[in-house]
């Protein structure tokens, strides 16, 4: 029987981050990867892939915002080309990724593995012991309830389309959908339609209320049409597509329907039983070191019960091999810090958050007080067009960061600003001390008006 001090299951963002580190600190590692294209979502499906078609979407709606404004007419856009280009990089991650193992001496495994033990895979029926385990499984499309649900077409081969139809339906209204539809909106054909179906009162329910009308009301203006409350009932096949019926006796006829209602961690065929390890729906359960029921199996990335989002896999992957490196070296472990997670969508504009939602403060009978403006008109958004910015900040009553959500072309870098500060406890004064000096004028240096309104005068005057 093979053995090895740590085995990891899945070779996306969490489990190479997890392998690599183990490796350098001189363990025996082996990755087990089931799929044939190893290199997980991220790279293949997901973060990076979608990149080559928001960087093409984004270069469109900039045209799109100056046309008028000194752009005489927009470029055009080739869907096919984008998806050549994102193929050239996606088609040699899996290679890349064998040989990055091999090279650093870390045991590629290819087949499904099944826990035999508390400490022991299969692995194509083959035992492979371990001191420790890690999963990084990824997640999969959820399962959805109704007739006809197999029609859909998965996020991942909406990216593999030679050329987009002219009616396309994204069931779900969460990250998937709201970001291909922009990327649909602005690269499909002129007559594009584009619909959101949401089951629930409102799309993006982890997000702020107020800034999800705001990225509303920049989608419908760009063709997006979103609908809530439409719980489906059945996907039919027509002569001319599809139809999507809803219990209300909506139905939209479309051409393509895409599944954008979510994610569901894939552990349901690990036999996590066998080596008593706990799990959910919501993913294998884990403590703050990213430690299972069992001692010895740890859970990172979109596998686990946590947040499913490729920095947070690759950080908590890095908790988990702290952890295992402490116990078999000493030292000192690490746990994970959920405190200020930044979340974007590469819609656009962007939509970044950080920390709390206003209803959640509210439900949390948490004090706050707010600044926060919506379609701003500040020189930076007019040289380019963009009518739909906005910003939201929330602090406590010490002006400490609560919350930040902004609505920008540059949502993503603004975030991180925010992010930081609540890393470092800091309060708005600092931050706004921080950024007066900051290149302008920027995005960045735009921060100092988000901050101003919880700036006193005499504050002011004394910096």
């Amino acid at each position: 029987m093979k053995s090895y001090d740590v085995l990891i299951v899945g070779s996306g963002t969490g489990g190479q981050t997890a392998a690599y580190t183990l490796m350098e600190y001189g363990l025996s590692v082996a990755v087990i990867e089931n799929s044939t294209t190893p290199g997980g979502i991220c790279a293949l499906a997901g973060c990076q892939a979608k990149k080559w078609y928001y960087e093409a979407a984004e270069t469109m709606d900039r045209a799109r915002h100056l046309s008028g404004k000194g752009v005489v007419r927009p470029p055009e856009m080739e869907w096919g080309a984008v998806l050549d280009q994102k193929q050239a990089f996606t088609s040699a991650v899996p290679d890349s990724t064998r040989k990055g193992f091999k090279g650093s001496g870390i045991d590629f495994l290819e087949g499904k593995a099944v826990f035999f033990d508390e400490n022991t895979l299969a692995v194509n029926g083959q035992p492979v012991e371990a001191g420790y385990i890690i999963l990084a499984t990824g997640a999969h499309p959820m399962p959805l309830p109704f007739d006809g649900a197999g029609l859909m077409t998965s996020s991942s081969d909406f990216m593999e389309l030679k050329e987009l139809p002219s009616r396309i339906a994204f069931v779900g209204g969460g990250f998937i959908s709201f970001e291909f539809a922009h990327f649909a909106a602005r690269l499909g054909p002129p007559d594009q339609q584009v619909y959101i179906l949401e089951a629930g009162p409102r799309p993006l329910g982890p997000f702020d209320g107020e800034m999800v009308e705001q990225l509303m009301a920049a989608s419908r203006a760009e063709g997006i049409q979103i609908h809530a409350d439409v719980e489906i009932t059945g996907i039919e096949k027509t002569e001319n597509g599809f139809a999507v019926r809803g219990r209300d006796g909506s139905e939209f006829d479309v051409d393509l329907v895409v599944h954008g209602a979510g994610r569901s961690p894939a552990v349901n065929e690990l036999e996590l039983e066998k080596a008593l390890v706990a799990f959910s729906s919501k993913g294998v359960k884990v403590d703050g070191n990213m430690r299972t029921s069992n001692s010895r199996v740890f859970a990172v990335g979109d596998c686990a019960a946590t947040i499913q989002l490729a920095r947070v896999a690759d950080y908590e992957a890095y908790v988990a091999a702290k952890n295992i490196l402490a116990e078999i070296h000493g030292g000192k472990g690490a746990v994970m810090d959920y405190r200020a997670v930044p979340a974007v969508l590469f819609t656009l504009p962007q939509y970044a958050m950080v920390g709390a939602t206003e209803e959640e403060l509210k439900s949390n009978n948490i004090s706050y007080y707010k600044s926060t403006d919506a379609n701003l008109s500040w020189p930076t958004y007019r040289r380019v067009g963009l009518r739909h910015a906005g910003y939201k900040v929330l602090v406590d009553e010490n002006n400490r960061i609560l919350g930040a959500h902004i609505i920008s072309d540059n949502a993503a870098g603004l975030i991180n600003i925010f992010r930081q500060a609540m890393i470092h406890n800091q309060s708005v004064q600092q931050i706004y001390r921080d950024n007066i000096m900051a290149p302008y004028p920027t995005r960045e240096s735009d921060v100092i008006y988000m901050l101003k309104p919880f700036i006193a005068d005499d504050l002011l005057a004394g910096l």
